[in-house]
């Protein structure tokens, strides 16, 4: 008898919690068009989560800003997400590239 191989599929690897919250930014900086102040997008993300803004917990803007910075320093997942800095290193308007829609 012949043996059937049958194919292993690779699961897809699993988000790390700052790739995830890139992830958010990246979501949130396409609501606001492709960009927005950081402090912007900590203030949406904070809506988003049912916090209020008014109190902005210091560990979720520190979470906020790390995952972004983390996904900049690394070329390869500042590609993966699209980030851009409108001003270059050490801005604090962050940006994505926006998909382009046929005309």
């Amino acid at each position: 008898m012949e043996k059937i191989q049958t194919e292993r599929r690779r699961k897809p690897r699993p988000k790390t919690s700052a790739e995830a919250v890139a992830e958010r930014i990246r979501q949130t900086l396409m609501q606001f068009g492709g960009e927005a102040h950081r402090r912007e997008v900590i203030m949406q993300m904070a809506r988003d989560s049912g916090v209020d803004v008014r109190n902005i917990p210091e560990e979720l803007e520190t979470t906020v800003i790390t995952s972004f910075e983390a996904a900049w320093n690394d070329t390869e997942k500042r590609e993966s997400f699209g980030f851009t800095l409108r001003f270059g290193e050490g801005s604090h308007r962050w940006g994505v590239r926006m998909p382009e829609t046929a005309h």
